[in-house]
């Protein structure tokens, strides 16, 4: 799938540091209850992609599953892509960033949680930065 940002990894590198380079453009995952934003619930705000700044997730979306990384019930309208993920031997539904292809985590459906959507975009904190009003605070450049 192609993406609005299509920096290559050199570009990446210079500005994601190596855990986020790892988790974001080589589909990695965060030890559970090790992110930052885990255990963040902030009552306004946005969470951004950290690595293209684009808004993902608005603060009212999430809520509190105990899996061990942020969780959301739904996602800005546009902003995350869903692709299937048959890693593991298991068939699940990976999230991304739509405008740079960003991994964020997978989303998963019907686990029963009280949300609006019964869903749980299950995030990794180093793929967010977080901004406390509902305005981002910096886009990255993009090279065409």
């Amino acid at each position: 799938m192609s993406y609005p940002d299509q920096r290559p990894d050199s570009e990446w590198q210079a500005v994601l540091n190596k855990e986020q380079f790892r988790i974001l453009r080589q589909k990695g995952t965060e030890p559970p209850g090790s992110g930052k934003y885990d255990k963040h619930y902030p009552s306004e705000g946005v969470y951004t992609c950290a690595g293209c700044h684009t808004p993902l997730y608005k603060a009212n979306h999430k809520f509190k599953s105990g899996c061990g990384w942020p969780a959301y019930f739904d996602s800005i309208p546009g902003a995350v892509t869903r692709h299937e993920d048959r890693t593991f031997g298991m068939r699940r539904i990976e999230i991304v960033c739509s405008n740079c292809g960003g991994h964020l985590g997978h989303v998963f459906k019907g686990e029963g949680y009280s949300t609006p959507t019964d869903e749980r975009h299950c995030v990794n904190s180093i793929s967010l930065n977080f901004s406390p009003n509902d305005k981002v605070v910096e886009k990255a450049p993009v090279e065409k």
